[in-house]
């Protein structure tokens, strides 16, 4: 199902797709006016945000870094996390080159580093105390661009050598940013409008979320199969937030095809090759186990002592996965079995899902749903954990908020990339299910219809996926304290 990225963008472009985007605020005005530039097609999901979180935080930034020149740097001190206009970071310390040079001054982050003269920071007097230029992508500013003596720095590659890394797993919300006054402009604007017209506004937010998430899809299905597109996504969402980033090394290692092929399409084996893969195979018997836990256990490795040397030189190592904290539910053992399940199947999940929604277009998310928590867990149907106490009732391996997630993040933008324009056209997209109730959407809420406003305004699963993406677009980066913010003059507008 692989076609050209052209191809993939066209049916997502159309006017058919998405329509209430279009009176979304962010598509009145160039991007880079009012949010930090979009990421190019076919990188990683990630803002200038999560990479000052990185900057900041010594638990994510690696220990030494490289600039331009080919010279380590280490970080004294980050700097102060800037809440007003200006570079990102003020006062920051690092040390260069074996001779440890102590350079100060103020940082400037951005995703690439022709954001330098895009942004126009050279000709803004703000910007004049700039020395450290941190960026991802590898790539220099003219020196005559920057201030004099500015060290460039990318963390693309020192980020990619940590095994632990990934951005999924980066709360962007945790780290500083601009406290809110009690009524916000856009309180103010919002105010005397109706609900009709509030939530108008927060369906068309909705949309916009979905469409960018169709689009980054469709990219992907352009450049590999549609099933092992859909095998990373979901993966990473089986993986839930800690797990996220050793679930998707996982699909990488382990590439459906080789997968099927490698069992047969037969869900035990497969779970035995991603279970090998993973680092996750018990090593030995413990003493506590029952008999059935036993015989489980000496079966998987009667089929994994034939299959390990292939994946001997790519296994993960159970240091990479959070363990710790998990609720016995949400274990990566389980999920697994979950995924073996799902993507050993006759027919791949791409045509399924497809199918699924051509046929029932109304029904198509109630029964995606009940696709993906009916799946066959053998041992694990009436178990939490190896050898642990055998429930009566079968327990579903993904739980009905992860399957949610799957359905919003995934299922929805399958079908945008595909093209089921008639399956969205109707009511599918006021049906998205509700996830999990989280800080983004309760502050967005608060900030945008005030402490006394009815919660029933956004109980649906489009319009908190409104909140979300107005809260990523216009709050989470105003360092003005609301002054600034072009939202309430496109609101007005």
């Amino acid at each position: 199902m692989a076609r050209s990225t052209t191809h993939a963008y066209e049916g997502l472009l159309s006017a058919g797709f998405f329509p209430r985007a279009r009176s979304y605020p962010c598509s009145r005005v160039p991007p880079a006016a009012i949010r930090e530039p979009a990421v190019r097609a076919g990188e990683p999901l990630f803002t200038e945000r999560h990479l000052q979180c990185v900057w900041f935080d010594t638990a994510l930034r690696p220990a030494v870094l490289t600039s331009e020149r080919g010279e380590a740097v280490t970080v004294e001190d980050p700097g102060i996390w800037n809440l007003e206009a200006g570079p990102d970071f003020v006062g920051a310390v690092i040390r260069v080159g074996p001779e440890q040079r102590r350079i100060s001054g103020d940082v400037e982050i951005h995703v690439h580093a022709s954001d330098w003269g895009s942004h126009g920071h050279s000709n803004d007097p703000r910007y004049n105390r700039v020395r450290i230029h941190v960026t991802h992508f590898p790539g220099t500013v003219p020196i005559a661009a920057l201030p004099a003596g500015t060290i460039q720095i990318a963390l693309k590659n020192a980020l990619a050598a940590n095994p632990h890394f990934d951005f999924d797993a980066v709360d962007v919300t945790a780290y500083p940013h601009a406290a809110r006054p009690k009524q916000t402009r856009c309180f103010k604007v919002l105010a005397g409008s109706s609900p009709d017209a509030k939530g108008a506004l927060l369906d068309s937010a909705g949309e916009e979320r979905m469409r960018r998430k169709a689009e980054r899809l469709a990219f992907a299905m352009g450049e590999r199969d549609a099933d092992q597109v859909l095998y990373e996504e979901v993966l990473a969402a089986l993986g839930y937030k800690h797990n996220k980033a050793p679930f998707r090394r996982l699909a990488e290692r382990v590439p459906l095809s080789v997968l099927r092929e490698t069992s047969d399409r037969n869900a035990q084996s497969a779970y035995v090759i991603l279970m090998g893969a993973a680092g996750l195979l018990p090593q030995r018997m413990k003493a506590s186990w029952d008999a059935e836990t036993r015989a489980f256990v000496r079966s998987m490795w009667d089929v994994w002592w034939k299959k390990k040397e292939r994946w001997q030189s790519g296994m993960l190592t159970l240091s990479e996965w959070r363990l710790a904290g998990l609720r016995p539910a949400n274990r990566p053992e389980r999920r697994l079995m979950a995924a073996a399940a799902l993507f050993t199947q006759k027919t791949g999940l791409a045509q399924q899902w497809k199918q699924l929604a051509e046929r029932n277009p109304q029904s198509c998310l109630e029964q995606a749903s009940q696709m993906i928590r009916s799946v066959d867990g053998g041992y694990w149907n009436h178990r939490l954990a190896f050898g642990g106490k055998r429930c009566a009732e079968p327990i579903s391996l993904v739980g009905a908020s992860r399957t949610d997630a799957i359905l919003n993040n995934v299922f929805i933008p399958f079908l945008a990339a595909v093209d089921l324009k008639d399956v969205l056209d109707g009511p599918l997209l006021d049906q998205l299910p509700d996830e999990a109730d989280n800080d983004i959407v309760r502050q967005t809420a608060l900030s945008l219809f005030g402490p006394d406003h009815a919660p029933s305004l956004y109980r649906n699963g489009l319009r908190r996926q409104g909140l979300i993406q107005i809260f990523h677009d216009f709050c989470l980066n105003d360092r003005s304290r609301c002054a600034e913010c072009s939202l309430p003059g496109l609101l007005t507008g």
